[in-house]
């Protein structure tokens, strides 16, 4: 018993010994930095990044302290060539553990035009770090990575396992099956299921304590061709789509209004419903357009389900589109519904969704995490904000 507290109060000792080298820090990201014109992920700009180009000084960092020759077990976990994921292991010597994942290899785009600095070079000035992803999120990898070396070079007896999952595809949603989507349907994480998950990619320094749920919708309205000139001939699709939208985003406020526990979890905003783009049919400035898409997300906090909102939301439509004259007209011509034709609304949902996310806020990782926080800072302001997490 007396050699256990011994090796406890070693660890303890040694990890509040733990301070970050500035120098070697700084080095790692100026190589992370300097790959990322590669790691820009957007598809609809043709961008596809090349992760392994950043995990490649990862795995390069930690060597000397992985395999046979230290404590550290390194994975690159490949779904994509070039496209990997790492996981570093720093075992314990019992069951639980304590996880770090969600710190990103890839990043979003960066115009240099736009730039006061080369977005592609890490430039120090003083304190500041300029460059693509120094806080989304290549700072957090080279962080992490900085953590995982100095338990590899310390050597603490730690009861938990200590792993940190950097991961891939962070930076969007249209490609699949490349990053932490893949890792979970695999069982690859199945490790970490005995003790705390910390997501680190935020750029605030305050934890962050719950996420919302998204999921994307279409809203089409078809009317009736017509030149604008004669206006009662026709449906205006446009007319139609806008008065609809602002109607189902009113009834969704209704529904879902917001609610005490958001404001225990310091939810910066509630629950929302938002157009975020619009198709319409290809026509000239003297033409009712026949047909107009509004498309959007809804941000939902954890405290309701993701079923009951689209049940409600179809149901929303569904009364809409069976009775047109409750929407709101434009001007004493505008008509939904005329002799020979009606208007119709539709609406489907995107595929897949993300569930929202309220930590345990009573939970040991969740009560560690703010100590450390209000131990480093001076003061702990946990909140949560209506981003979304992968499940």
């Amino acid at each position: 018993k007396k050699k256990i507290m011994s090796d406890a109060k070693r660890s303890k000792t040694a990890l509040r010994a733990l301070a970050l080298n500035e120098e070697r820090y700084v080095e790692l990201l100026r190589k992370l930095v300097g790959e990322a014109e590669k790691l820009q992920n957007n598809p609809a700009q043709d961008l596809y990044p090349r992760e392994d180009n950043a995990s490649d000084h990862v795995l390069a960092a930690l060597k000397p302290y992985s395999g046979p020759n230290g404590p550290l077990t390194v994975e690159r976990i490949s779904f994509t060539e070039g496209r990997g994921n790492v996981i570093i292991t720093y075992a314990g010597s019992g069951e639980g553990s304590v996880a770090f994942v969600g710190s990103h290899l890839d990043c979003v785009p960066a115009n240099p035009e736009t730039w006061k600095r080369d977005p592609f070079t890490l430039t120090v000035e003083g304190d500041e770090l300029h460059g693509r992803g120094t806080t989304d999120c290549l700072g957090h990898v080279a962080l992490i990575t900085e953590l995982m070396l100095q338990l590899a070079v310390e050597k603490p007896v730690l009861a938990r396992t200590v792993t940190a999952v950097l991961i891939a595809n962070e930076e969007n949603g249209v490609v699949e099956n490349i990053g932490i989507d893949e890792l979970m349907a695999t069982g690859k994480l199945d490790r970490i299921k005995n003790g705390p998950v910390i997501w680190v990619d935020c750029a605030d320094s305050q934890p962050c304590i719950g996420t919302a749920g998204s999921l994307t919708w279409h809203l089409k309205a078809t009317g009736k061709l017509f030149h604008s000139g004669l206006p009662n001939k026709g449906v205006n699709a446009l007319e139609l789509a806008n008065a609809a939208c602002a109607r189902m985003q009113d009834l969704f406020y209704e529904a879902f209004p917001a609610v005490p526990q958001e404001k225990t979890y310091a939810f910066v905003t509630p629950s929302t419903m938002k157009p975020t783009q619009v198709k319409c049919a290809v026509g000239s400035l003297n033409q009712l357009p026949p047909w107009v898409e509004i498309s959007g997300d809804v941000r939902l906090t954890p405290f309701y389900e993701v079923t009951d909102l689209r049940a409600k939301v179809d149901a929303i439509v569904a009364g809409l589109d069976a009775d047109l004259s409750q929407l709101e007209t434009r001007g004493p011509v505008s008509r939904y519904e005329i002799e020979g034709a009606r208007g119709k609304l539709e609406l489907t949902w995107g595929p897949g969704f993300l569930e929202g996310i309220a930590c345990n806020i009573e939970s040991e990782g969740h009560l560690a995490l703010v100590a450390a926080t209000s131990d480093v800072l001076g003061e702990a302001k946990p909140y949560s904000i209506c981003g979304s997490l992968p499940p």
